[in-house]
């Protein structure tokens, strides 16, 4: 699939709407394994010309557009930017100071245009990688790993099997995700307030937006390896708060077993109901990424 025109729209503390979610790998250690890539990808390519300037919008809108030579940003925290250039979820974040989480800004990076065919057959979490020089270069971050205990949550199959349609081999999506109104942005994967819906996606996808939704690492046990077509509904007041919680806020009160709107099931009840699939709480030591210093961006 090639990478132009994927882009994500993400309204702070109230809904994320995607076109294409961003991908991890099941069994890896996401911020080794980025941190890894970063060194091989930017030794081989990096962003050539990048504008970094502050959102002055007003707006709480993000846009992330992924194009054929880079990436362009409007309103992104500048925490989030950081959790997707090590490709890790909040918890696994040490040591940001406050203003991480409310200072945001527009970036329009790109690499020379002899690379681009290189760029655009990255894989999307590679393209994220090469942020991470960028923020090295232009906001001086230095960090360090360091493996922390926390709590993790385990995807697996719930009794009585999963529930989810295995997309048809062949099968094409043309006019993109259909909503209610029978509307849709092109693309496979949308999520919007206590919806996702996902079109020939894998596990890896679904395991991905449960991390965001909740704050915390989830990996996957399912040992599900096809593509799948579902839509997950739950009461959406448990997204609030872990999209954007301050690092280190630690997973939702009480498991999220239970939402305070009666309207429907928390997203763990749905995930059982709807896709026969559980998240389970355990303890596990993870890698972490430790912030040592990070400054306001450098000019133009």
């Amino acid at each position: 699939m090639r990478n132009a025109n994927r882009k994500v729209s993400v309204l702070l503390g109230a809904v994320a709407v995607a076109a294409v979610a961003v991908p991890v790998h099941a069994g890896q250690s996401p911020a080794r394994s980025q941190a890894g890539d970063a060194a091989a990808t930017a030794s081989a390519l990096r962003f050539e010309v990048a504008s970094i300037k502050p959102n002055k919008s007003g707006s709480m809108m993000v846009s992330v557009h992924l194009t054929a030579d880079g990436v362009v940003i409007s309103g992104l925290p500048l925490h989030m930017l950081i959790r997707e250039a090590f490709g890790v979820s909040n918890d696994r974040l040490i040591g940001e100071p406050n203003w991480v989480n409310s200072q945001r800004y527009d970036i329009d990076a790109k690499v020379d245009a002899a690379d681009a065919p290189k760029f655009e057959s990255l894989r999307p979490q590679q393209q994220w990688v090469l942020m991470l020089p960028l923020l090295q270069e232009r906001f001086g971050l230095k960090f360090h790993h360091e493996t922390k205990d926390v709590t993790v949550y385990a995807l697996v199959v719930a009794k009585g099997g999963p529930k989810l349609k295995e997309a048809r081999p062949g099968d094409a999506y043309p006019n993109g995700l259909k909503g209610p109104d029978g509307a849709g942005p092109t693309g496979v994967m949308r999520m919007g307030p206590g919806q996702m819906t996902d079109q020939a996606m894998p596990i890896a996808n679904l395991v991905r937006q449960l991390s965001l939704l909740l704050g915390s690492t989830v990996i996957d046990k399912t040992n599900l390896t096809g593509k799948y077509d579902f839509t997950l509904e739950w009461s959406p007041d448990e997204e609030v708060g872990p999209m954007i919680r301050p690092p280190g806020g630690g997973p939702p009160p009480g498991g999220g077993a239970t939402s305070s709107d009666s309207s429907g099931p928390s997203l763990f009840t749905a995930l059982q109901e709807q896709l026969g699939l559980k998240l389970e709480a355990r303890k596990e030591p993870v890698d972490a990424i430790v912030i040592d210093h990070i400054e306001q961006p450098s000019p133009n």
